[in-house]
């Protein structure tokens, strides 16, 4: 019998309900939770964080079958959801909560994302310098219920946001 490998990683890439469906798609993806990650807020509500009350980002947990879906391949596929020089939020998200991270669960976690930061900005794709953190994984606090997988959910109004976001045409301008 062939036992699954199950790992976690973290990624916030501004608006958790857009970072969602990118990693479900892919076989060794085992789940995919929005919550937050990185305050100081014990079990931040979504408004707590919304309000940049509890310094918490927006992030996804997901947990992944590393044998079938490798940790480069997760960082490969969160690079091309995100504007990795914003600072301050992403597309229309604006504020802490919507800005970038990458959250290590293992020292090798971490080496494999400064290292593909470090490919990513030495390769000349954007202009400006990659300001996405590489942090250590704090408490995972999960999001409220109507957030999880709300791009099925409440597809209708997830697609019209992302629609408004800027995200997808950024993404066909950098990545295509």
């Amino acid at each position: 019998m062939v036992e699954n490998k199950f790992e976690k990683a973290a990624f916030a890439g501004g608006c958790f309900w857009c970072m969602v469906k990118p990693f479900k798609e892919w076989n060794g993806i085992q789940d995919v939770v929005s919550g937050y990650m990185g305050g100081h807020v014990e079990n931040p509500t979504y408004e707590d964080v919304k309000k940049g009350d509890s310094g918490h980002l927006e992030v996804v947990e997901i947990t992944y079958d590393s044998e079938i879906f490798s940790y480069e391949k997760l960082l490969e596929v969160f690079w091309q959801q995100i504007d990795p020089t914003d600072a301050d939020g992403q597309f229309q998200d604006r504020g802490h909560s919507y800005s970038t991270a990458i959250f290590y669960y293992t020292d090798e976690q971490r080496q494999i994302a400064e290292q593909s930061k470090a490919k990513l900005d030495a390769s000349g794709m954007f202009a400006k310098p990659i300001v996405t953190p590489v942090r250590p994984a704090e408490t995972f606090y999960r999001a409220e219920e109507y957030h999880q997988d709300y791009h099925e959910k409440e597809k209708e109004h997830y697609e019209e946001d992302r629609a408004r976001s800027g995200r997808d045409e950024f993404i066909e301008n950098h990545w295509s």
